[in-house]
């Protein structure tokens, strides 16, 4: 069964056991990198914009590190490129800072 689920589906399923976020978004962007290297029609590249209580007090770094933690079998076989968008409650409504 899990060998059947979609890519886009298996990352959002482990990143909800993992990391139990407030709101997840996992876009498949892999039609647009068509004809480029490490393409596959299957999924290979995402996006995965996440607000989540694990990233407060958080760095960059560490916040992909936990998500890296999450998917790294998927990240060793079967996702090529990931962009990843992490926020813990609160960031959203801090200004920027300059």
């Amino acid at each position: 069964m899990e060998r059947l689920m979609h890519r886009a589906q298996r990352i959002e399923q482990a990143l909800r056991l993992a990391l139990d976020p407030e709101q997840l978004q996992v876009i498949d962007e892999s039609a647009s990198h068509a004809g480029h290297g490490g393409f596959d029609a299957q999924g290979s590249h995402f996006r995965v914009r996440m607000v989540s209580h694990a990233f407060s007090g958080k760095s960059r770094l560490a916040r992909h590190r936990l998500v890296y933690d999450a998917l790294a079998s998927m990240l060793a076989h079967d996702i090529h490129a990931l962009v990843l968008d992490l926020h813990a409650p609160g960031d959203l409504s801090k200004p920027p800072q300059p």
